[in-house]
């Protein structure tokens, strides 16, 4: 299985659900997380660290994802119309995270826009304050209302994913009082994605 997660908007929490999402499929077997984004934020977080995965770049991706259960791309941010049709055409599913301020939401949909289908394409709320889920879940029913799939799933905000990137290891390794909290956003995603099996 192949997931992209792509974002016309950088600070989404791109990175933080491609290496959470490769860390719930390690589990499930052989992963590969391929770093697609100039910042290699997701080859820092591998390189402080220990993953229980394979990290690349996109140019070695052909040769380590040939062994591969999942492959897990965390893709470049603002990719244009011809790189998010070869994004969505080259993956099993497209993961769309967005934040649920007004500006995320607009590069969402312009994101959405550049998709010749929404087939294989869901959005994913990140960043999610929970003192506003109201206002999150009328954020949700506006997007649901522009025809776009959307996961049950919101990734909520905690410090906690900062101090896990920092030290190299998964949110419920962080030492975190809301680490493992946080790890049960994930886990309801995989859920979703990949059934309760």
């Amino acid at each position: 299985m192949i997931i992209s997660i792509c974002s016309f908007k950088g600070g989404v929490a791109k990175t933080t659900t491609a290496v959470h999402l490769a860390f719930l499929l390690a589990d499930r077997g052989k992963v590969l997380l391929v770093d697609g984004d100039p910042n290699r934020s997701a080859t820092g977080w591998f390189r402080r660290g220990s993953f229980p995965f394979q990290v690349c770049d996109l140019m070695a991706a052909a040769k380590f994802s040939r062994n591969a259960d999942y492959t897990v791309l965390d893709t470049q941010a603002r990719p244009d119309a011809e790189e998010m049709k070869a994004i969505a055409s080259g993956c099993d599913l497209l993961i769309l995270p967005s934040s649920p301020d007004a500006l995320s939401v607009e590069a969402l949909y312009e994101t959405t826009n550049k998709l010749a289908s929404l087939d294989n394409c869901k959005v994913l709320l990140t960043l999610c304050d929970v003192r506003k889920m109201a206002y999150i879940d009328k954020v949700c029913e506006g997007i649901k209302q522009k025809g776009l799939p959307v996961f049950d799933t919101r990734i909520r905000l905690y410090t906690a994913y900062q101090k896990a990137a920092l030290l190299g290891v998964p949110v419920y390794e962080s030492g975190d009082n809301y680490g493992k909290i946080a790890w049960k956003d994930y886990k309801e995603l995989g859920k979703e994605i990949l059934g309760n099996g």
